[in-house]
């Protein structure tokens, strides 16, 4: 396991301490606040560190097992960030609108997906019959679609892990991922609400630098799994091959026995 290196001095470039104003914190994140500055909570960065480092860990872990990670965040200043990060580990993401029953309802969200594919490929065929007033309706159809579901259009079954980019506009997707047992690794600002949280860490939630290396720091922790997942399918290629070989050789070895017999 080959973690990213990241430092206290980091966190503080990158603005990850600065919290909300004072009056606007939730009292549930009072033990990683260090203190108050200009009406400001000062997020405690010691704590912010160990926790990240925690959650880079569980995050090697599941990716290195074959896991995929759901990146969730439909806040404007991080979802073109979530979505270049999901695209660059070839994983899933959420960054427009969050829809009820998108893990809870996979089914019925499945279909949906469907549907954006024959409407991709309806649409692309020269000629597909439809009338131009049917190929603008279907375009607009395609395109609500296509901003709700496009990152998890390839999602093939229900993500391993989720990371969440301010806890309290992803309500209701870290509420479905509690219900279905799903990892969640959050990040809490000062007026977060930490419950439900597996691998919550304290930060920043709006500074675009915080989120830039947030994003960074997981980047290269699930580039680093794939590559381990890359080196057991290797291994076990050549493992196989050898089992083949041997047993080539036994089964020959035991031919010439039979025909000196």
């Amino acid at each position: 396991m080959n973690l990213p290196e990241v430092t206290v001095k980091d966190l503080l470039e990158a603005g990850v301490h600065l919290g909300h104003k004072t009056f606007r914190w939730n009292p549930k994140m009072k033990k990683y606040i260090f203190g108050e500055k200009n009406s400001i909570h000062i997020i405690d960065l010691s704590k912010t560190l160990e926790l990240l480092k925690n959650a880079l860990i569980e995050l090697h872990k599941s990716v290195s097992c074959g896991g995929k990670v759901l990146f969730v965040s439909t806040k404007k200043q991080a979802s073109e960030l979530v979505a270049e990060t999901a695209k660059e580990t070839e994983n899933y993401y959420v960054n427009f609108r969050w829809l009820g029953g998108m893990l809870t309802n996979w089914n019925t969200i499945s279909n949906s997906i469907k549907r954006l594919k024959n409407l991709k490929k309806n649409i692309a065929e020269e000629d597909s019959g439809f009338t131009k007033k049917e190929l603008i309706k279907m375009n607009l159809e395609k395109e609500k679609l296509e901003r709700s579901l496009g990152g998890i259009s390839d999602m093939k079954k229900l993500p391993d892990i989720i990371f969440v980019i301010d806890t309290n506009i992803e309500s209701l997707a870290i509420l479905e991922a509690k219900k279905l047992n799903i990892p969640i690794i959050g990040i809490l600002d000062s007026n977060s609400n930490p419950e439900n949280i597996d691998y919550p860490i304290p930060g920043n939630d709006d500074a675009r630098r915080s989120i830039n290396l947030y994003c960074n720091l997981i980047k290269k922790t699930i580039l680093d799994a794939k590559k381990n997942i890359k080196v057991a399918e290797q291994e076990d290629k050549t493992g196989r091959i050898k089992k083949a070989v041997d047993k080539k050789i036994n089964n020959q070895q035991n031919g010439k026995k039979n025909v000196s017999s």
